[in-house]
C-alpha cells in the first residue's frame, strides 16, 4: 500500500469512528476493571468489620486521611458511639482502629477515584467528539449510576450507627447489586464498541443457547446477591462443613422464623443453605450449557468463551467450599468475591459471543 493510499485509509471518516470507538472502549474497560476492584476491597471493608470505622460523609474533605494524632482521636471517639464498639470492640486500641480505618478510608477513596476516571475522560471525549451518537445517554446514565452507588453506600453504612453492631444486609445487598449492574454494564459498553461484529454462529440451536445463557446470567446475579446476605449476617461462620449442615442436608433449623419469608433474608442457617443452592444449581447450569455447546457449530471464540465459563464456574464452586471449610478467612472471601464477578463477567462474554447474525 503506497503512503498517500495508507493516510487516506486511516483518515477515513469510518476509520476515525473506529479508532474513536476502540478509545472510548478501552477507557471503559479500565473503569470496569476499578468497579470489579472496588468489589473486592468492598469485600475485604465487610469481612474485617471496617464499615463502621468513618462515622462521617465528607465526599471532599473525607478524600484526606487523618493528619494529626488530635483528627485520629476525634475520629476514635465518634466511632466509639457506636453499638459496634460498645458490645464488640470495646477496648479496642487506637492501633487496632487505625487498621479497620484504613480499609474503610481505602474503600471510600477508590470509590472518589472510580468518579474522576470515570467523568474526565467522559467530558474530555464529549468535547471532542469522540463519543458516537446514541452513546452518550448510557455513559450518563453509568455517571448517575455510579452517583446513586455512593450515596447508597453512605445510607447503608448509616445503618450501623444507632442499634445494630453492623450494616443492614438489605442496604448491602442494594449496595452489591448496583456494584454488580454497573459493572456488567461497562463490559457489555465496551464489547459494542471494540468488538462490533463478532462471528455469527451458523447453528439454528445457538438462540437457544443464548437464552440459556441469558437465564444463567439471571441466576449467576441472584446467586451474587444471595452471597451479600451471607456476608451481612455472617451466615459464613456456621455450619462449617460440605456438603451437609449439621449432619444434615437441609438444616433443622431452616425455617423457625415467622412468617417464613423472613427466613430468607435473617436466618443464617436458611441464608447459607440457599445460597448453597443457588451456587451449586449456577455450576450444574454452567457445565450443562457448555456440554450442549460442544455438539454446536459455533465459532472458535464462542467455544473458548463457553469452556472458560464453565472452568470459572467449577473453580468458584472450589473457593466457595473451601471458603466455607475454613470459616471465611479474609483472603479467601475476597477472592470468592472475585470469582463471582469473573465468572458473571465469562457468562456475559460467551452471550455476547453468541450474538444472532445481522
Amino acid at each position: 500500500m503506497s503512503a498517500p493510499t495508507l493516510f487516506r485509509s486511516l483518515t477515513h471518516p469510518a476509520a476515525r469512528i473506529r479508532a474513536n470507538d476502540r478509545a472510548v472502549g478501552l477507557w471503559l474497560y479500565a473503569v470496569a476493571a476499578m468497579v470489579f476492584a472496588m468489589a473486592v476491597i468492598g469485600a475485604i471493608t465487610r469481612l474485617t468489620e471496617s464499615g463502621l470505622s468513618i462515622m462521617e460523609w465528607a465526599p471532599v474533605s473525607g478524600a484526606l486521611p487523618p493528619l494529626s494524632a488530635a483528627e485520629w482521636e476525634r475520629l476514635f471517639e465518634l466511632y466509639k458511639t457506636t453499638p459496634e464498639y460498645q458490645q464488640i470492640n470495646r477496648g479496642m486500641s487506637m492501633a487496632e482502629f487505625r487498621e479497620i480505618f484504613w480499609w474503610e478510608w481505602v474503600h471510600r477513596l477508590w470509590g472518589r477515584l472510580i468518579g474522576v476516571v470515570f467523568l474526565v475522560p467522559f467530558l474530555w471525549f464529549l468535547i471532542r467528539g469522540k463519543i458516537r451518537r446514541g452513546l452518550s445517554p448510557h455513559l450518563a446514565g453509568l455517571f448517575l449510576l455510579g452517583g446513586l452507588q455512593g450515596a447508597m453506600g453512605w445510607y447503608m453504612v448509616a445503618s450501623g450507627f444507632a442499634e445494630r453492631t453492623d450494616v443492614s444486609q438489605y442496604r448491602l445487598a442494594v449496595h452489591l447489586s448496583i456494584a454488580v449492574v454497573i459493572y456488567a454494564y461497562l463490559l457489555l459498553l465496551a464489547w459494542r464498541l471494540r468488538d462490533p461484529d463478532p462471528e455469527a454462529s451458523q447453528d439454528p440451536a445457538a438462540g437457544s443457547l443464548r437464552t440459556g445463557l441469558t437465564a444463567l446470567t439471571a441466576l449467576a446475579g441472584i446467586t451474587i446477591l444471595s452471597g451479600a446476605f451471607v456476608a451481612g449476617i455472617n451466615a459464613g461462620l456456621i455450619y462449617n462443613s460440605f456438603p451437609l449442615m449439621g449432619g444434615r442436608l437441609v438444616p433443622s433449623d431452616y425455617g423457625f422464623l415467622e412468617p417464613l419469608w423472613l427466613n430468607a433474608f435473617e436466618n443464617v442457617a436458611a441464608v447459607q443453605f440457599n445460597h448453597r443452592l443457588l451456587a451449586v444449581a449456577a455450576v450444574f447450569a454452567a457445565l450443562a450449557l457448555w456440554l450442549w455447546s460442544l455438539r454446536m457449530d459455533l465459532s472458535e471464540r464462542a467455544r473458548w468463551a463457553l469452556g472458560f465459563m464453565a472452568l470459572m464456574a467449577l473453580a468458584q464452586l472450589g473457593l466457595g467450599i473451601a471458603t466455607l471449610l475454613a470459616a471465611v478467612p479474609v483472603w479467601l472471601g475476597a477472592l470468592h468475591q472475585a470469582g463471582a464477578l469473573l465468572l458473571l463477567g465469562l457468562v456475559l462474554r460467551a452471550r455476547y459471543l453468541l450474538r444472532p447474525e445481522g
